[in-house]
């Protein structure tokens, strides 16, 4: 074999994966790895080598969005590969100085012929990274199957749950399981739970908030459900859109609560730990961040779709200090952002895939005791996925293997849909208030704590639970925490009850009570108000605080949001 190509030192699994790859020497090769594992810093391994002995004589890698484009060759070019990320179907050649290019699955769909063409001249190697996105549009798999069909060797890698539906991926053996139906079957593996061992990923605490949801559908009536309490579809879907609503109070909760972890953590041992808010739509991402400029002090980075700079955002949201960043689709499988410590997953997309690609962001480890802290909404679906994060899934074609949990019709298959812009349902109700009280911490798959409100001193126990812990020291202080918080309720349960007036908690309590009445007197105005001029919601809010000043209807004060009840009244 040729001498060994530069680059870091490969982590175990990396080296059976190479070990594997180099003794077979197979044309097409399926490594699945969690996120996180280095599957780039293999497939570059894989691909030094072939250059190296002259079985390949070019390189193309396949991406899902084009930010992953320029990942890849910078990566690369750190191991003495070039690639053109610029690579254009338009030109459809690059410099001789390249060892090849990167480009995305879109572009291939959109000239295959011309991928082909290329792929047919030279020797290439054909590293199709997430393949699974070869099989999210029949267009994307056809032309990835015609583009790619020549190459001398094709190396796939996935690092999530395969696909949730039946089409088939490019390139990818599929063999009768037990029940005769059509599996994947993967070359190498490395899973979630192999790569905590191995401590190559964090371990991921969960902590999930409940709370009560009001909303009023397009009938006029009004409705309450409880966040974690069995519910149908409807009440489900709207209970959960309710709680993501950034002028409510649920939302204002969890976000300074994530504030407080994230500097906890940057006080205690990673200083330079961030913060990242994954949003359903642009609207709902500009308000977020918003409100965390309010509770931080510090303007979040923003990150939209449609946005050109979007790339260079992340990018330098990775290399610096900023706690927040606040995005919408953009960060998600393959995003390298290893700082990334607290996430906040306020969207209503709830695809094993998805959550899989989200939570990915976190578990990035940089040296040991490191550990990622993730809020959720007290969501059925969601509870399930985080207690399962463990599992090792295979793309299965034919069999019903996508369990329901009771959330079968199709307004909550429309809740669980990333979007970039609210769709039609949001139309059907309008939300007017969440409270929050966080219900139970999730970690190695087993549920800690009791159900608290969202500003107790029992959340703030933890909220404050210290940076660096390795496993089992995090799982010891969990048991902890959970045994401090039942003995303290016991005690306050077991004494006499105090000599009236309880002064206080009593007129937290009464101010508490007296903002959710002017939060809801005030939705129900901008409703009034949108009913009769037809502008958006938000657009109303916004004309409110211009006039009458203040932070967002969630931050506001009785005396801010009486005045613009008041100013509203006057229109």
């Amino acid at each position: 074999m040729a001498a060994t190509p530069p680059g870091p030192p490969l982590r175990t699994w990396q080296r059976r994966a190479l070990t594997r790859y180099l003794a077979t020497r197979p044309r097409d090769f399926l490594a699945v790895a969690t996120p996180g594992a280095g599957k780039t810093t293999f497939a570059l391994r894989v691909a030094a080598e072939l250059l190296a002995d002259r079985t390949v004589d070019q390189i193309t890698v396949v991406t899902p969005t084009e930010h992953l484009k320029h990942q890849w060759a910078q990566s690369a070019s750190r191991i003495g590969i070039a690639l053109d990320s610029r690579f254009s179907n338009t030109t459809g050649a690059t410099s001789g100085d390249y060892h090849g290019v990167v480009v995305t699955y879109a572009q291939v769909a959109a000239h295959p012929a011309r991928h082909r063409v290329r792929t047919e001249n030279r020797r290439t190697l054909v590293v199709l990274d997430e393949i699974h996105h070869a099989g999210d549009a029949k267009s994307w798999g056809e032309a990835t199957a015609e583009a790619f069909a020549d190459a001398t060797r094709r190396l796939a890698l996935t690092g999530t749950p395969f696909r949730s539906d039946d089409s088939r991926i490019p390139f990818v053996v599929y063999e009768p399981d037990e029940s005769g139906f059509a599996k994947s079957r993967a070359d190498h593996s490395y899973g979630y739970a192999e790569a905590l061992a191995d401590g190559v990923v964090r371990p991921v605490v969960f902590l999930a908030y409940s709370g009560e949801a009001h909303w009023r559908d397009s009938a006029g009536a009004e409705y309450s459900a409880r966040l974690g309490e069995p519910l149908d579809a409807e009440q489900t879907a709207r209970a959960w859109r309710t709680a993501l609503d950034p002028a409510g109070d649920w939302m204002s909760a969890v976000l300074r609560a994530a504030d407080t972890r994230l500097r906890q953590k940057r006080a205690s041992g990673m200083p330079d730990a961030g913060g990242l808010v994954i949003a359903t739509d642009q609207d709902r991402a500009r308000h977020y961040a918003e409100l965390l400029e309010h509770l931080s002090g510090e303007k979040p980075v923003l990150v939209l779709s449609d946005d050109p700079d979007s790339s260079n955002r992340i990018a330098e949201f990775g290399t610096g200090t900023q706690p927040w960043m606040v995005a919408v689709r953009m960060v998600s499988e393959g995003v390298d952002v290893p700082r990334l410590a607290v996430g906040v997953y306020a969207t209503s997309a709830a695809t094993p895939l998805y959550f899989a690609q989200a939570i990915g962001r976190f578990v990035r480890a940089r040296r040991p005791g490191e550990t990622a802290s993730v809020f959720l909404p007290s969501v059925p679906v969601l509870l399930d996925l985080a207690a399962q994060l463990e599992l090792q899934r295979d793309h299965v074609i034919g069999k019903p293997h996508r369990e329901r949990n009771g959330f079968a019709d199709e307004l909550l298959v429309q809740a669980r849909t990333p979007q970039d812009e609210p769709g039609e349902q949001e139309k059907s109700f309008v939300a007017l208030a969440a409270d929050a009280e966080l219900d139970q911490v999730i970690y190695d798959g087993s549920s800690f704590g009791t159900a608290t409100v969202a500003g107790s001193d029992e959340e703030a126990d933890y909220l404050g639970i210290p940076g660096l812990l390795d496993a089992e020291q995090m799982r010891t202080l969990l048991r902890e925490r959970q045994a401090r918080q039942v003995a303290d309720r016991s005690a306050v349960a077991a004494a006499p009850a105090p000599d009236p007036p309880v002064a206080r908690p009593a007129q937290r309590a009464v101010i508490a009570d007296r903002l959710g009445e002017l939060r809801r007197e005030l939705n129900s105005l901008v409703a009034l108000h949108h009913h009769r001029t037809g502008k958006p919601h938000g657009v109303i809010h916004g004309e409110l605080r211009r006039e009458c000043g203040g932070p967002p209807t969630a931050l506001a004060t009785a005396e801010q949001l009486d005045e613009r009840i008041a100013a509203l009244r006057r229109k």
